[in-house]
């Protein structure tokens, strides 16, 4: 296995961050598990780049109860149990600017109470008013929140001048299918104009995903044979070891489909196969991935077995440690029929893909956590080594790996020292750590920094949403008109029979976890 070593020099690096203008991050759900474990650490870690302004301050709504005393203290604590590298001195000109208001969501008396709280830190802090408003809550809350918002003013529809110092940060699950996404999208264009809105898929904010543009499109060497006539399949793989966890009364709700399909693999899919966007312009490259999805061809529903598979985890064992099947979870409905792993198979009806498959994998319980793109090409048309044994000669595949540890590898042939024909496969493997010498940043720095400049790049627009819930509510459909529950799959494996009969009917195998 060989490790690529590149010789980085300052004329090499093109590297701009752009730090953070003056402004007030208002997050609703501030006393919740997300603002607790990402976002105020996240956040932190740009505190210490020095990418926040010192006229930055962040305001914690929520219905918990707290003074900012406390608020500061519960992030303390976050911050030093989940975060290296902060000082205490840093630790404290951090926290020193958080604050908590608490109220009930939908009195429209809290909100002017939040609007005099914003006006008293905004003098304070010397902010003029520029301020995003972050939905860290229960997707059932969204449309309360926007519409009190608008209600109270705070969202400045009507004020062109106004529109982009105010922004609105939504979490996924951003509806459970296309008529609630059709529908929350026409309340907060109500509030907010599209240009506000950032809807946040944390996926995206890897550096290995961020990376697909640059290493599609700034090397000569791999967009002429990114296409129909060199690669033979794609591989998109999310893989996790652990089961449903604190998320039991979410996840039996939503299951694979919607929580992990919808938006991280098929953003991912976008990613890989999208055509050339006309600049590194947030639009032109959304663009481009809203016509992708749209090249998708729908699912049949007469056919659905043979291109759509769902299962869930029984019993079985990880890392030597026997666990217990989904339905035996706390919290978990014991008839449960949510779907734990979703397997597809899919197609791009346009002039690049045309007949490339696309094979998408998600699932819990697995062998082990592992999420990647593998792009398996064409095998050589013809070998010149059968007198030797070689009639068939292993693919040449691209994989890039987005966690556990981010990188990209390539396989190829090469001869072996010793005899005259003798081959084997190698890798050369590039890893971010290893080769740049730093920790990878956690996905929400790089997305909190870019609601605060105002960058959309990483942020779903709404008719790729929309788009994306048009291809699979008819499958969320028919699967609930099915009585049949999913197939169950050993925790602890790598696959089951019918997820692998989808791929292994056209002659190719997953890859192993």
């Amino acid at each position: 296995m060989q490790e690529i070593r590149p010789s980085v020099t300052t004329q090499d690096i093109i590297c701009e961050e752009v730090a953070a203008p003056p402004s007030a991050l208002v997050v609703f759900g501030a006393s919740g598990d997300l603002t607790r474990r990402k976002l105020l650490i996240s956040l932190a870690q740009v505190f210490k780049r020095g990418l926040l302004d010192e006229r930055f301050y962040l305001l914690g709504v929520g219905r918990k109860k707290l003074i900012s005393k406390q608020f500061r203290q519960i992030a303390q604590q976050a911050i030093q149990e989940n975060s290296s590298g902060i000082s205490a001195k840093e630790l404290k000109s951090f926290t020193d600017k958080l604050y908590y208001i608490s109220g009930d969501y939908s009195d429209p008396l809290f909100y002017d109470s939040i609007k005099v709280k914003l006006a008293e830190l905004d003098k304070k802090h010397k902010v003029d008013g520029s301020r995003i408003f972050y939905l860290a809550v229960p997707p059932f809350l969204y449309s309360t929140i926007v519409e009190q918002l608008g209600s109270a003013g705070l969202s400045c529809p009507g004020e062109p001048a106004s529109r982009q110092r105010v922004r609105l940060v939504v979490e996924k699950p951003f509806g459970r299918d296309l008529q609630s996404a059709v529908e929350l999208n026409r309340i907060i264009h109500r509030c907010f104009d599209e240009s506000q809105v950032y809807r946040i898929d944390h996926y995206l904010g890897k550096e290995t995903v961020q990376n697909i543009l640059i290493f599609r499109f700034a090397n000569a060497i791999f967009e002429p044979i990114w296409n129909r006539n060199y690669i033979d399949h794609v591989q998109i793989t999310i893989a996790e070891s652990i089961g449903v966890g604190h998320r039991a009364s979410y996840y039996d709700k939503a299951g694979a489909l919607r929580d992990m399909f919808q938006n991280h693999m098929l953003q991912m899919l976008a990613l890989v196969a999208i055509e050339l966007p006309t600049s590194f312009e947030a639009d032109h490259i959304r663009d481009e991935k809203v016509k992708l999805l749209r090249s998708i061809r729908p699912f049949k529903l007469d056919e659905l077995d043979s291109f759509i598979v769902r299962g869930q985890y029984g019993p079985g064992s990880i890392n030597g440690k026997k666990v217990v099947g989904y339905r035996a979870e706390p919290g978990i409905n014991p008839q449960s029929k949510a779907e734990t792993f979703v397997a597809a198979k899919l197609f791009m009806d346009n002039w690049r893909w045309k007949g490339v498959p696309f094979y998408l994998r998600t699932g819990k319980r697995l062998a082990r956590k592992d999420t990647e793109i593998a792009i398996t090409f064409k095998k050589v048309p013809h070998s010149m080594f059968i007198s030797a044994g070689l009639a068939n000669m292993p693919p040449n595949v691209l994989v890039l790996q987005i966690q556990p540890e981010e990188g990209i590898s390539l396989s190829f042939q090469a001869k072996r020292p010793g005899s005259k024909i003798c081959m084997s496969t190698l890798d050369m493997n590039f890893n971010y750590q290893s080769v740049f010498g730093i920790e990878m940043p956690e996905a929400y720095q790089r997305l909190l920094l870019d609601c605060m400049v105002g960058d959309q790049t990483l942020f779903t627009r709404y008719d790729g949403v929309e788009i994306a819930w048009q291809l699979l509510t008819p499958v969320l459909e028919a699967w609930q008109n099915d009585e049949a529950a999913p197939y169950e799959y050993a925790a602890g494996s790598d696959s089951f029979a019918e997820a692998d009969s989808l791929i292994e009917a056209d002659g190719r195998k997953w890859r192993k976890l």
